[in-house]
């Protein structure tokens, strides 16, 4: 296999093994396929199929972003779907694992919104959601 698709400072776009979810029993198909590359590349994982995450699905996407700082290398994640990234949210990965460009911004609002509504200029509209304490990165 010819692993020379890209330079080394270059980030690889690359998908879970099963597309729809990423949970226990599928987690070790994500890690061998993935881990390898954070040696050489930076890799952002396409999370747009997927519609399900469990513990064991956020256990490999920690064990992946901690693989890529050992390398110094960076892990992100892009296109998740709401529930999947309401989930992140939730475990407090977002913030580490999102990619920070204009695609991620849209899917962030678009999380904001899945969890609290639209934003309104009405004032005490949606006081009664829960919200989201982001920690200081």
């Amino acid at each position: 296999m010819n692993n020379n698709f890209a330079r080394p400072q270059e980030s690889i776009l690359l998908s879970p093994c099963e597309p729809h979810a990423l949970v226990r029993g599928q987690e070790q198909c994500l890690l061998e396929r993935v881990a390898p590359v954070l040696a050489h590349h930076n890799v952002t994982l396409d999370l747009h199929h997927v519609e399900r995450i469990d513990a064991a699905g956020i256990a490999a996407l920690i064990s992946l972003y901690r693989k890529a700082i050992d390398c110094g290398r960076e892990f992100t994640v892009v296109h998740a779907a709401p529930r999947v990234a309401a989930i992140l949210a939730l475990v407090g990965l977002d913030a580490i694992l999102f990619a920070h460009d204009p695609i991620s911004a849209a899917a962030e609002s678009s999380l904001h919104d899945a969890l609290h509504g639209p934003q309104s200029d009405a004032p005490g509209e949606t006081d009664h959601l829960p919200r989201l304490k982001r920690s200081a990165a």
